[in-house]
């Protein structure tokens, strides 16, 4: 699987909340099998918009797309609760 490179905003993001170390295991683990159990992707509601998501920690999620069959980009992480 092949992840395009991040956004700006997003690196940011993971850096203010100390995020970093956690997202980059949790981004390779999703690199070497996006369906792990642990990473607990799952389709978004609606289906039809195909965005998916996988935890990086119980607390935040990484929002992503799949642009090809084996390419995404994640176009947000954001916290699972708000």
């Amino acid at each position: 699987m092949k992840i395009l490179p991040i956004h700006p905003e997003i690196k940011e993001y993971l850096k203010k909340r100390n995020l970093g170390g956690k997202f980059e295991k949790q981004k390779k683990l999703f690199e070497q099998n996006p369906f792990c159990p642990s990473l607990k992707t799952e389709l978004l509601k609606p289906p039809k918009m195909r965005i998916w998501s996988f935890r990086i920690d119980r607390k935040y999620r990484a929002i992503l797309i799949f642009r090809e069959k084996d390419t995404i980009e994640i176009i947000d992480v954001n916290d699972h609760y708000q």
